[in-house]
């Protein structure tokens, strides 16, 4: 079925009431994007936070006249808050289609691959991760993500303990289990990460047994060989004392989620623990890691 789609930048502060105006327009959805390229970082559960200056894609069925809807944005209240507002025919596809060819497999280092629960593992002797990224809490394409299993498939984690803190899809879980962690817990304040998380424990053929799920009380008076925390520099900073404590003497820690510009800072607080190195970048963003001090 053909579409039409109408693009329009605006503020976040007319946004619901313009988007209220095209829903009663016949608007079959609409889709926002960042206008400024300014990143949105990781929201907390409930919140759906927005950018200040948007793009916005209006979608209409094929049939509808263009001439009238623009008239009355036009001389609607709206108008001076509709910068730019423009038709153009949408083609024809099948768009989850596209979609699922779009994310392929990925390889990080020698040994891991993530593979989309669509596909065949490029190498089946490799460590694959299957995993469905439709809730999108983490595929291994973003840089913080891929920094991390970076770092697992260049270090050996076999027989040791393995906590990571805010889970998000499990990835970072599942992955150091399969590179032989002996127990792994993943933790999460948002329900549907520890969700997600099961689900693609499923995928792997992982048991319950091999990776634990819970909210972060279930880290409570319990110390790790490893601690992952890919999450953000507030969180990090904030959760500092918390996540230390998780980590066993002489163990290992290592931090992502953060822009580079803030990695001095969040090393600096963690240096109060742990002999931390030199932060490894990829595009804007960096991880951190660390070997707790014996004192």
């Amino acid at each position: 079925m053909p579409w039409l789609q109408l693009k329009f930048g605006t503020e976040q502060a007319h946004v619901d009431a313009i988007s209220d105006f095209l829903m009663e327009l016949d608007a079959l959805s609409l889709t926002y994007e960042d206008a400024e390229d300014r990143p949105i970082l990781e929201p907390l559960p409930g919140e759906t936070p927005l950018w200040d200056s948007l793009v916005v894609t209006a979608l209409f069925d094929a049939n509808i006249n263009t001439d009238e809807i623009l008239q009355a944005i036009t001389s609607s209240a709206y108008a001076a808050h509709l910068q730019n507002p423009k038709f153009e025919a949408l083609e024809d596809k099948d768009w989850v289609r596209e979609w699922m060819d779009s994310f392929k497999p990925i390889a990080f280092g020698e040994r891991l691959w993530i593979v989309p629960s669509w596909h065949q593992p490029p190498d089946p002797d490799a460590v694959n991760i299957l995993l469905d990224p439709g809730l999108a809490f983490g595929t291994g394409t973003h840089p913080t993500t891929a920094l991390c299993l970076q770092w697992l498939d260049g270090v050996s984690v076999t027989d040791k303990t393995v906590l990571d803190y805010g889970c998000g899809s499990g990835i970072l879980a599942i992955a150091a289990t399969l590179l032989g962690a002996r127990a792994t817990l993943a933790i999460d304040i948002d329900p549907q990460a520890l969700t997600a998380t099961r689900d693609n424990m499923q995928r792997n053929n992982l048991a319950t047994t091999r990776i634990e799920v819970g909210l972060p009380a279930a880290a409570d008076e319990r110390q790790f060989d490893l601690v992952i925390a890919n999450i953000l520099a507030g969180p990090l900073q904030q959760l500092a004392p918390a996540i230390a404590a998780k980590v066993a003497p002489g163990g290992q820690l290592v931090l992502s989620g953060l822009l580079a510009e803030q990695a001095e800072e969040i090393s600096q607080v963690y240096a109060k623990w742990f002999n931390m190195q030199p932060a490894t970048q990829l595009e804007d963003w960096v991880r951190l890691e660390g070997s707790k001090k014996d004192v």
